[in-house]
């Protein structure tokens, strides 16, 4: 299903009169209202002049045959780096996120380091909520952690609207990256509202998500408003992102495997398609992904999609069969492996690739982030053994 067509599927597919995807389209930014976007991308975009539109991740996110087989990796540039540690030194998360050329220099130091075929955006989920005027901060060994937790239908009436100008420190850093990357593109991304949502319910990381679950069925139109919120959120930094330079964009919903597939598609399928509204206009390829949804892809896909990413737990064949080969995927090397002798860990990147040469495209990369004591020498050699075997 492409996205428009999945986009027009809205509440027949979805869901409620509550919470419909035929009743939105993309935000005005700013005004909390919304209007149906036009236009695309501008001529002198990465995407339509020429310098990122025939490059192998682009080309294998839309379906054809590239000059290499495509690899970049979830968390490349973030704690597995030296350069990365040296450069964040005292200086907090969010606040590197919003130094414009401080998160343009982590993005672009995976590229330089291990030759991967995609920057992805040094970013970080939350950084929509901090635009907006959220309490958050990302606290070291918990993770993001709200001022107030967002519980009631007053706590989501409160919130503030994030603003289109609000959002320049991400803009400048895209274009700071962009100028640097030639003809590599760069992906931008965006938390899925499900995984935003659970923070702002729970106030903090959560193992089993219950605030959030509870309140899509206690209190139904109290989380319609908050997934809209979030999906609004969401939405706005990943047009943000593509306007200003990226070539692709990403929604990661990290929670979204503690759901089952009708909760997912009634509560939460209709805010991801909502985020996305607010750039499929743009006509840049739009990846998946989540984590632990081996049971939620196809409606994963259905929220429309160009590309599902695929965590470690399924392999790739199996979740091309689901899929029913429409679409191209993306994953899913262990990252549990890239600390096994090097025999090993080759062994399962060529099964890898086998899993995934039936899928009408395939982009390389793990079934989740880089961890952090990953030595950055055999991310490099992976990267090496993907480039030498031969696209299909």
């Amino acid at each position: 299903m492409t996205p428009s067509a999945a986009a027009s599927a809205g509440t027949a597919k979805f869901g409620t009169a509550k919470f419909s995807t035929s009743e939105i389209s993309t935000a005005t930014p700013g005004t909390g209202t919304h209007s149906t976007a036009t236009g695309g991308l501008d001529a002198g975009h990465p995407l339509m002049d020429g310098r990122t539109a025939g490059s192998p991740l682009i080309t294998a996110y839309r379906g054809g045959k590239p000059s290499r087989r495509p690899v970049w990796f979830m968390r490349q540039a973030g704690r597995s780096l030296p350069e990365y540690l040296k450069v964040r030194k005292g200086v907090a998360m969010l606040d590197s996120c919003l130094r414009p050329e401080l998160a343009s220099e982590i993005t672009l130091q995976p590229v330089r380091r291990h030759d991967v075929d995609a920057a992805i955006f040094f970013s970080d989920i939350v950084i929509p909520l901090k635009l907006a005027g959220v309490g958050v901060d990302i606290v070291p060994g918990v993770g993001p952690v709200l001022d107030k937790p967002v519980r009631t239908a007053e706590d989501v009436a409160a919130l503030p609207q994030l603003t289109w100008e609000a959002l320049e420190p991400i803009r400048e850093a895209v274009r700071l990256t962009v100028a640097q990357l030639g003809s590599t593109p760069l992906i931008g991304f965006a938390g899925a509202p499900f995984t935003l949502a659970a923070y702002m319910v729970e106030g903090k990381p959560s193992r089993d998500h219950l605030g959030p679950r509870t309140m899509m069925h206690a209190d139904p139109e109290a989380w319609a408003a908050l997934a809209n919120w979030a999906a609004d959120a969401s939405g706005m930094f990943l047009r943000a992102q593509l306007e200003a330079g990226a070539s692709a964009a990403q929604l990661f919903d990290s929670w979204a495997g503690s759901l089952g597939l009708a909760d997912y598609e009634r509560y939460v399928a209709p805010a991801s398609s909502r985020a996305l509204d607010h750039v499929r206009h743009l006509g840049a390829p739009l990846i998946h992904f989540g984590t632990g949804t081996s049971e939620l892809l196809v409606a994963m896909r259905d929220v429309g999609v160009d590309v599902v990413g695929v965590d470690y737990r399924l392999p790739l064949d199996e979740a091309n069969r689901r899929l029913g080969g429409t679409v191209p995927l993306q994953g899913n090397i262990d990252p549990a492996l890239l600390s096994a002798p090097w025999e090993v860990l080759e062994a399962h990147v060529r099964e890898v690739i086998a899993a995934g040469a039936a899928a009408p495209g395939h982009v390389l990369n793990l079934g989740h982030g880089v961890p952090p004591e990953t030595d950055p020498a055999v991310l490099t050699r992976v990267v090496e053994l993907i480039h030498s075997i031969s696209p299909e």
